[in-house]
């Protein structure tokens, strides 16, 4: 008898790990996919070095799952062509700027590219049914489906009884009465679930650690178009770390908060101006745009200000030109107007 084989979207989230758990109890072989976008939050803190609040090290969280539920994970990196999704739904954004819809479609029809070619059966996802109000309505798993070319051949384990039976279960494939018919929004039953197939360890309940459902990422995310006119592919990235202060120029700066954010601005020193503190013990912005020369000595005192709080030496870079000045401590109530807030106050 052919050996039936899924392929399971794995976010190292607590859903679709049991979406995984339950389709491999029936017999099914599961291989996990893990779509790497380059705005996974845990992802972005562990290439950032930053460590959780008992000191533990951040890993991905695909890989803990797999491993925690012995399957094969493949990742699969689609950072290049995600960012053209990002600026450019077809199908728009929810709350903030998360084209959810054309995000899932996207993964699953490079799913299905992946299925045909190693010849596997069906999909399965950890997705619940109205449990997210703009990618989980009966319409729209629909359209994803249909998007993706893969209409009845979706599994989710989860929500399988509360939707219309699907290709694996009408060909006995997997058994439909040891399914589930979660929906909304609450995790009771998942934890229990969880509880039941030993799942301890996982990363979240709701899964999924998308920056761009980040109301401060959206934030700067929507000022920069505003003020600017355009995003390119390095704000995308950029809108992730450190504090954003927009200067009365319209130049922007973005100040590292932490040493992994300053490693990490120093990979686009080459591209933009930047200023740091000339002894190298502190802070380091990168300068996008170009501030008039009244706004240097302005630039150099918010690296002070960020940089041990002292007077010191800033050196600073702005196309062609460099320089060495004094500078001294801004006042917090001299930044505070120019920084880009979320609506809750979080630059």
């Amino acid at each position: 008898m052919e050996k039936i084989k899924a392929l399971a979207l794995l976010s190292g989230g607590l859903d679709s790990s049991l979406a995984v758990a339950i389709i491999k109890s029936q017999g099914v072989e599961v291989k996990a996919l893990h779509f790497y976008t380059g705005f996974c939050i845990t992802e972005h803190k562990r290439r950032l070095g930053l460590k959780k609040e008992d000191g533990s090290n951040y890993v991905n969280p695909a890989l803990k799952a797999a491993s925690n539920l012995g399957v094969p994970l493949e990742i699969v990196d689609i950072s290049q062509e995600y960012y053209n999704i990002v600026l450019n739904p077809k199908y728009g954004y929810g709350k903030n700027v998360n084209p959810c819809i054309d995000c899932r479609a996207y993964m699953l029809k490079r799913t299905k590219e992946i299925m045909e070619r190693e010849g596997y059966h069906f999909v399965i996802t950890g997705e619940v049914l109205y449990q997210r109000p703009m990618s989980q309505t009966p319409q729209r798993l629909k359209l994803i489906e249909r998007e993706a070319g893969l209409e009845g051949l979706i599994l989710r384990p989860l929500s399988a009884k509360v939707l219309p039976e699907t290709l694996p279960e009408k060909r006995g494939w997997v058994d439909r009465s040891k399914l589930y018919g979660i929906r909304g929004r609450s995790r009771k039953v998942q934890m229990e679930l969880a509880r039941r197939f030993g799942i301890e360890d996982y990363e979240q309940p709701a899964g999924g650690c998308c920056y761009l459902t980040d109301e401060t990422y959206a934030a700067r995310f929507k000022e920069a178009f505003a003020t600017e006119g355009r995003i390119d592919i390095d704000d995308l990235s950029l809108f992730s770390v450190g504090r954003h202060i927009r200067l009365p120029s319209g130049a922007k700066l973005i100040v590292a908060r932490n040493e992994g954010e300053v490693n990490f601005l120093k990979g686009f020193s080459g591209r933009y101006g930047h200023a740091y503190r000339f002894d190298g013990k502190g802070t380091f912005a990168l300068i996008k745009g170009s501030p008039s020369k009244d706004e240097l000595a302005l630039v150099a005192g918010i690296i002070s200000r960020y940089s041990k709080r002292e007077p010191c030496k800033v050196f600073l870079k702005v196309g062609e030109m460099e320089m060495v000045m004094e500078a001294y401590p801004v006042e917090d109530s001299v930044i505070e107007p120019m920084k880009i807030y979320n609506k809750v106050g979080v630059s």
